[in-house]
């Protein structure tokens, strides 16, 4: 980056020299022979390295590693852009939000957190997805299953995987889901206020539009009165499109 920005002519702002500055002090101070980080950091380590031949010390190796793109596909996954999924998250989630990734943001997952598939079978599943061989879908599912097991068991990422089953295909048994409470006044919610509520959409005006076009479904039924009241002691799965879904129970303020 201050390469691009030197060569542009943009200005370069001492402060920016700081944090890598601390940042390799440490190596300095742990003496440390490698230092592993993202390709984003690679300016930092290499700053660690002239530290510690200033200090008269081996320079330490750098080893970096590409950055995983997040739930967009754009950029890097980041707690703080929404784009992620946590490690302590349940298996059910781990399972749901990877089914939701792109069909090309999968392989590029699959290199990096794979560990069960090699790359000459990655490159076998490629081949067969181009030819119709193989649904894109159910590698995917190979993926989330292997990425809640790592994270759970291999039990709890088979009923994930069953409890997704059940929403998005309509096979099996939707009690699999985890239940979230969702809080409601006494005189209840709005069906568009719930869904927003549930997460399942940004605004009232999205689950609206999303009622229009018949997109939304309770325990598998599509409604489109966005009108109708829900009172504490609902429970249902709510689902917004052929991905977003949600096992509720309405309770009280």
């Amino acid at each position: 980056d201050f390469t691009k920005r030197y060569a542009a002519q943009q200005p370069i702002a001492i402060h920016e020299f700081l944090y890598p500055l601390v940042q390799g002090y440490d190596s300095v101070a742990l003496k440390a022979d490698v230092e592993l980080g993202g390709t984003d950091q690679k300016f930092n380590l290499l700053m660690g390295r002239a530290l510690q031949e200033h200090h008269g010390q081996p320079p330490q190796i750098v080893l970096t590693m590409p950055l995983l793109e997040g739930l967009d596909g754009i950029n890097k996954m980041s707690k703080s852009l929404g784009n992620y999924i946590g490690i302590n998250e349940p298996a059910i989630d781990i399972v749901t939000k990877t089914m939701k990734i792109g069909d090309e943001l999968m392989w590029r997952w699959f290199e990096l957190l794979s560990f069960d598939v090699s790359l000459d079978e990655l490159a076998r599943m490629k081949r067969e997805i181009a030819s119709g061989v193989l649904n894109p879908r159910d590698a995917k599912l190979r993926l989330a299953r292997e990425l809640a097991a790592r994270f759970h068991d291999t039990a709890a990422a088979e009923q994930a995987i069953a409890g997704w089953h059940a929403v998005v295909r309509g096979e099996g048994d939707t009690s699999l889901l985890p239940q979230a409470d969702v809080v409601v006044p006494a005189e209840g919610m709005r069906l568009a206020a719930l869904l927003t509520a549930a997460g399942l959409t940004a605004s009232n005006s999205e689950a609206n539009r999303k009622l229009k076009e018949r997109a939304v479904r309770i325990d598998a039924e599509v409604v489109v009165d966005a009108q109708r009241v829900f009172s504490a002691g609902f429970e249902g799965v709510l689902q917004v499109g052929k991905r977003n879904f949600a096992r509720v129970k309405l309770v009280l303020a």
